[in-house]
């Protein structure tokens, strides 16, 4: 895909990784709607595109909002439609499932996949209509291996990787298609305390955000389908998926310590 003048709406888009890929799109010359919070790094990141030539505009958002998907879908169409949706917006939460609370799973459900789809939704009626477009979901390594700890988020990116699945294949033959982007760990304030306190104990292999939205951007690019970010973690996706079992055994000593990070949380 050539990103040239393409209007893309991108959710989380003051965030860690959201910001870099927005300045690589920038670059590329594509037409930037940013979806985030009201705040100064959103404002900040506007400046910085339309100061050194590029286009964007702000597009304010809360996803915790019941209706947020739908809402910024209308808003999206309003500023002329939308040739690519990226859904990067994401939150997390690291602790044992016993000790969740309720309210947090209903936050990260809401933010991790209700609005997406929504969004999605809402948005793919022009699309099919122009019989083009492209659906970017940004998932994780933790959406086809489940860890220890992360119960929740786990289970959110299983759930975005199985949209992903068989909206691709809904869409087959329409013009639309759905790229599914998987890094592994990031370094990010998404990822503090005591995950990040668990991951550098572990040695667990951790990727910089420009390497991150370095890899969003060239999979687009490249019309990809499904990209994981990271190796030897896109082997034991495949592993993972074929032999669980193995992976449990593989896996036993090094969830005992996470376990352990995770019980304090």
């Amino acid at each position: 895909m050539n990103l040239k003048d393409k209007r893309i709406l991108i959710t989380g888009a003051a965030g860690g990784i959201g910001r870099l890929v927005c300045l690589l799109l920038a670059n590329k010359g594509a037409d930037l709607l940013l979806a985030d919070r009201p705040g100064e790094a959103l404002e900040a990141l506007l400046t910085e595109i339309n100061g050194s030539g590029g286009k964007a505009r702000v597009l304010h958002t809360n996803l915790l909002e019941q209706d947020a998907g739908e809402s910024l879908a209308q808003a999206a169409q309003e500023a002329g439609g939308v040739d690519v949706l990226i859904n990067l917006a994401g939150i997390l939460s690291f602790r044992l499932f016993q000790n969740e609370n309720a309210e947090n799973i209903q936050r990260m459900w809401q933010v991790n996949v209700i609005a997406p789809m929504q969004l999605t939704r809402a948005l793919l009626p022009a699309m099919l209509a122009r019989g083009s477009g492209r659906v970017v979901n940004i998932g994780s390594i933790f959406g086809s291996i489940a860890f220890v700890g992360f119960a929740t988020y786990s289970a959110n990116k299983f759930a975005v990787r199985g949209l992903s699945e068989a909206l691709r294949r809904e869409l087959d033959g329409t013009g639309v298609d759905v790229t599914y982007i998987a890094p592994r760990y990031t370094k990010t304030p998404i990822n503090a305390g005591a995950a990040a306190r668990m991951s550098e104990a572990l040695k667990m292999n951790m990727d910089d955000p420009d390497l991150v939205a370095t890899n969003i951007v060239r999979a687009i690019e490249k019309d990809a389908k499904d990209y994981y970010i990271g190796f030897p973690e896109c082997l034991f996706v495949r592993l993972n998926a074929i032999l669980p079992r193995v992976v449990d055994c593989a896996m036993r000593k090094q969830n005992a310590q996470i376990r352990e990070y995770a019980r304090n949380e």
